[in-house]
């Protein structure tokens, strides 16, 4: 079977967790600092915090925004659940934005139109790679006195004018999943130019447990003494994990480049497929990490989506389809959020199949791919 996506782990990598697991500290210790100084450097800004996950990072994110009871925080219909859950966690309201259709991206002007009094934070999701329009966010964020939090899951690696993702929000969240950019098995981060964000987050990922001394309400006790400020949870990344990413690290350029091999391949091998619909490519100034390649069926073959993506995976290719829209999971119907709420969205979920990209997937491989999809087309 070809995945849709998987990692790519070198002898390089596994030395560095090799040596990490040889180290005193398997947590708390120095591989995770070295990891957040080369990201927070990758990302193009001051400040980095590393997490046990993507979820647990955008989790602490929000929290570090001042997300709370009874706020609204919107996001696009078009992402996978956490974007929406971590609101959830801290008594927050997801508010979901429509997409535009042709790149699975929040729509600008209607996440303007859901702006209400009760707005705390506007947060677009960098879909399948592809850096969303953060100026735009970036203007209507600081008209209505938004925190402005990038889901940035799948666009490490990527750049739109020139920018870095990681340096065009508040905070930005990139995830390690095996499927992403660079991988640390699980694990996730924020990368922030705010330092009084970047503390909070550091709280927030250990308890609200504060070691600076300068920090503390209480002072003058002993070097033993531990401060806890806030309640917090234990969101630490251990240093194995941060390890294998502080290796992956040095290979971005090169992951980045080949996924950008992978899509460019595409529209050649499936150039005229009658009733399939390609990705738009990349913009002037504008790098996509390609954490994905969503492809669409016409509104015609639409019904039939699920018998593709069955013939597919028949045939050895392991497509996927990202995403349903969140409101539509059977949790948010029963929190009483119904179909219709977003119909590009859904338009799109019912359209879309992910074919395989990643730095692996060989010329050859890819071929095979393309012409399943051709024939299973050309069969309907």
């Amino acid at each position: 079977m070809i995945p849709y996506s998987t990692q790519d782990i070198s002898d390089a990598d596994i030395r560095a967790v090799a040596r990490a697991l040889r180290h005193p500290y398997l947590t708390q210790g120095p591989a995770v600092v070295r990891f957040e100084e080369a990201l927070a450097k990758a990302g193009g800004t001051k400040f980095c915090a590393a997490f046990s996950t993507g979820t647990s990072a955008l989790h602490a994110a929000y929290f570090a925004a001042g997300i709370g009871q009874g706020d609204e925080v919107i996001v696009p219909a078009i992402t996978f659940a956490a974007t929406a859950n971590c609101a959830l966690y801290l008594g927050a309201k997801p508010v979901f934005a429509d997409i535009d259709p042709a790149t699975g991206l929040m729509d600008l002007a209607d996440a303007k139109a859901k702006i209400t009094s009760r707005t705390k934070a506007i947060v677009p999701v960098d879909y399948a790679g592809r850096i969303a329009d953060m100026a735009g966010f970036r203007r209507l964020a600081g008209k209505h006195r938004l925190a402005l939090i990038e889901d940035g899951a799948h666009s490490l690696g990527a750049s739109r004018g020139g920018k870095p993702a990681g340096s065009l929000a508040d905070m930005t969240m990139f995830s390690f999943h095996p499927v992403k950019t660079i991988t640390t098995g699980e694990g996730g981060a924020i990368v922030t130019g705010d330092e009084a964000l970047y503390r909070k987050l550091l709280l927030f990922r250990s308890h609200g447990i504060a070691k600076d001394v300068s920090s503390f309400e209480r002072q003058g006790l002993g070097p033993w003494y531990q401060e806890m400020q806030l309640l917090g949870f234990n969101y630490r990344m251990p240093d194995i994990l941060a390890a294998l990413g502080e290796s992956q690290l040095k290979r971005l350029g090169k992951f980045v480049e080949r996924r950008r091999a992978v899509a460019g391949r595409y529209p050649k091998l499936l150039a005229g497929v009658d009733g399939l619909i390609l990705p738009p490519g990349e913009r002037d100034g504008e790098i996509s990490a390609w954490h994905l390649y969503p492809v669409r069926l016409a509104p015609k073959w639409t019904p039939r989506r699920d018998e593709v993506l069955v013939k597919l995976r028949a045939a050895g290719i392991g497509a996927q389809v990202h995403y349903i829209p969140v409101y539509r999971h059977v949790y948010y119907e029963m929190l009483g959020y119904r179909q219709g709420l977003c119909p590009n969205a859904e338009s799109f979920a019912a359209s879309e199949i992910s074919l395989p990209v990643f730095p692996g997937l060989t010329a050859t491989d890819q071929a095979k791919v393309a012409k399943a999809l051709k024939s299973i087309m050309a069969g309907l």
